[in-house]
């Protein structure tokens, strides 16, 4: 059986339900979903899509930097968000967090995320 361990850091939000923030398998980690929430309030950032979505973007990092990686180790991102009107907003957002070569990656509309969030990302990593 592979080595396997749970990723867990105050930096990010607590899990909200059954999951950890992380699963690393060898060099691999799994990124559970992150929505904007201020990890020391567990309250959602405030202000609109793109506050949402950089606090969402810190909240994924702080997770990778715990499992010995950044942002930049992600290879899979998946994006969900409630208004795809939003999606040339979150490609700006982005930009501030990621360089090229840019991670693969899907942005999916969906109805409804947890706490009303209007976006969500889980993917991915890498590390060494």
């Amino acid at each position: 059986m592979p080595n396997r361990s749970i990723v867990h850091t105050d930096n990010a939000p607590q899990a909200i339900g059954t999951y950890s923030q992380a699963v690393k398998v060898e060099n691999t980690v799994y990124l559970s979903g992150q929505i904007p929430l201020i990890p020391e309030t567990m309250e959602m950032v405030e202000g609109g899509f793109k506050d949402q979505a950089r606090q969402m973007f810190k909240n994924l990092r702080a997770v990778c930097e715990e499992a010995g990686g950044d942002l930049g180790s992600i290879v899979k991102l998946n994006l969900y968000l409630t208004d795809l009107d939003n999606f040339p907003l979150l490609n700006e957002v982005m930009t501030e967090f990621f360089q090229e070569p840019y991670p693969a990656r899907a942005a999916i509309g969906i109805s409804q995320l947890p706490k009303a969030a209007m976006v969500e990302a889980d993917g991915v990593a890498v590390v060494a």
